[in-house]
């Protein structure tokens, strides 16, 4: 394992919760990371390379893409079996998706960043609308509580990296393998010090959120959205 990518204390070391072997997958997983991501300190995508064969997961650093810029990307992009994780009302459930699709995917796409980050993203590429566009239909919560997000449903890169495989292998054991690492980092986190980080839509539903209410209305309608679950 690089030690740039997971190089922590022994009494704190995330390896014995890692696969003794990459996971033996046939999709190719593309990671489009946003570079603030980069510097962040408890990521979960270099857990996520560390479980898989460095030739199915790549990891693609930068804001913007294009054909010039990274031809193998664009060339990926426009593969008719090629998917990207996005939600919105034009994404079809993966599961059912699967089910009908006259090709079997073989590579699926997954924006790491903030939601904000992710969804400038997705709309500031044209390549990223190429791929059919494709969401996760689950009900369970993160498990990623050292750090806050939106709502009680959004799940951290390696979380939906471990569903999504899961789905495609058609191998539940894939997500528990995946997951397995991140469990233990919020473990150790957790016991030297980490607070549990409630998501913005809990805390604005009980009161609890301690800043003062924007006073912009575009941002007043999204907590209001969040408040009463509607997806943003």
């Amino acid at each position: 394992i690089p030690v740039t990518a997971l190089s922590r204390p022994q009494k704190v070391c995330l390896c014995p919760f890692l696969p003794v072997h990459p996971l033996h997958i046939s999709t190719h997983l593309y990671i489009i990371q946003h570079p603030a991501e980069e510097n962040k300190v408890l990521r979960t995508v270099p857990l996520l390379a560390a479980c898989l064969p460095q030739d199915k997961c790549k990891v693609k650093i930068g804001r913007r893409f294009s054909e010039e810029r990274d031809p193998e990307l664009s060339t990926v992009c426009r593969k008719s079996d090629t998917l990207i994780l996005y939600p919105g009302a034009e994404a079809a459930n993966l599961e059912e998706f699967i089910l009908d699709s006259p090709i079997y995917p073989s590579t699926i796409i997954i924006i790491d960043g903030t939601w904000s980050q992710a969804k400038d993203i997705f709309y500031k590429n044209s390549l990223f609308r190429l791929p059919k566009q494709v969401q996760l239909k689950t009900s369970i919560s993160s498990q990623y509580v050292i750090r806050a997000q939106p709502t009680n449903r959004c799940l951290s890169t390696l979380e939906c990296a471990a569903v999504a495989l899961s789905i495609l292998e058609k191998n539940n054991y894939i997500q528990e393998t995946l997951l397995r690492p991140l469990q233990a980092l919020c473990s150790f986190q957790l016991q030297h010090g980490a607070q549990i980080r409630l998501s913005k839509e809990h805390l604005l539903k009980n009161g609890l959120y301690p800043k003062p209410m924007p006073k912009n209305k575009r941002k007043l309608r999204k907590m209001e959205l969040l408040m009463n679950s509607i997806k943003i």
